[in-house]
């Protein structure tokens, strides 16, 4: 085991057992810890499930005998009943627990870096720039798109479905290559090859090749349409493919590809652009600017697309 998941396990145990405690009042911080990291969620609420089943067994125990006591030696009892569930969990499910249970990890890509992630199911995984993945050594059918923008080539199993999980959404793949960008709130989901089910207990959309996706998280309705399956992910092959998408989507890829902040001017945002994009190796924001018919300013935020003078 990593330290790192030590420290993490460590620090889940310690939340279990002060959250018995009736005097517990730090909320703030517990929720603070939760929504720090995919990996806190998933191994507190891993592990407060295994608890449960050993405080079931703990009521089992004969009951000492009750006397007065003063309230801070009953405080104290407190923390020990809680440090015997946690000693519990190691003693009474051992091996089998940590055997059985998630073993969640984050892979993460540095803005204008590119990384291919192959699992041992045979699927791959390729990464854009600012991109964070939460995969499971004990699971190689699952993956969880934290952000930024992945390609996923899925060995397809019908016995084992391949499931994303991005914002509060699930693909499940049907012999799939597709790509899922995950940004502000929005997730996008383009297919290649294949197909995947968006949402398969709800809206159960199919999302056969040549279709996309777009939704936006708190919003009822999603927007589905037409895409040519060759521009899916085309950074791959380091160009830039498009039919009529607009400026503000062109700007956000190449922000992604490059890991430079490219932003458009409103008046422009909307503007379809149909054409490719090659990407140089050395960034050349100016050039590629003079491509889609505007200008580049460089400001102190960073590069932004404007109308020519």
């Amino acid at each position: 085991m990593q330290q790192d998941d030590a420290m993490i396990e460590e620090a889940a145990l310690g939340w279990i057992v002060r959250l018995q405690d009736p005097d517990f009042d730090d909320w703030d911080g517990f929720e603070a810890w939760l929504s720090a990291s995919p990996l806190h969620a998933g191994t507190y609420h891993a592990m407060a499930t295994a608890e449960a089943d050993v405080a079931a067994l703990l009521a089992s125990a004969p009951a000492p005998l009750a006397s007065p006591a003063p309230a801070t030696a009953r405080r104290a009892r407190r923390y020990w009943l809680g440090g015997a569930v946690a000693a519990s969990l190691v003693a009474v499910l051992g091996i089998g627990f940590v055997a059985n249970r998630p073993a969640p990890y984050s892979v993460e890509t540095q803005p204008g870096v590119r990384r291919t992630i192959t699992l041992a199911d045979g699927s791959a995984i390729v990464m854009n720039g600012g991109t964070r993945l939460t995969l499971d050594r004990k699971d190689s059918r699952f993956a969880m798109l934290d952000r930024g923008e992945a390609m996923f080539v899925v060995r397809h199993d019908t016995e084992h479905p391949f499931a994303v999980h991005v914002g509060d959404a699930k693909l499940i793949d049907v012999g799939t290559a597709f790509a899922v960008v995950r940004e502000a709130g929005v997730t996008q989901v383009a297919v290649s090859e294949g197909a995947v089910v968006y949402n398969p207990q709800t809206e159960a959309i199919r999302l056969d090749a040549g279709r996309r996706l777009r939704a936006v998280d708190g919003a009822m309705q999603v927007e589905t349409g037409a895409v040519a399956p060759e521009t899916v992910a085309s950074w791959q092959s380091g160009r830039l493919i498009y039919g009529g998408q607009p400026l503000s989507a062109v700007v956000a890829d190449l922000a992604r590809y490059y890991g430079q902040p490219v932003s458009v001017a409103p008046a422009i945002a909307n503007r379809p652009f149909h054409g490719v994009i090659v990407l140089p190796k050395h960034v050349d924001i100016e050039a590629i600017a003079r491509l889609l018919d505007v200008r580049a300013e460089r400001q102190s935020s960073g590069w932004m697309m404007l109308p020519k003078r």
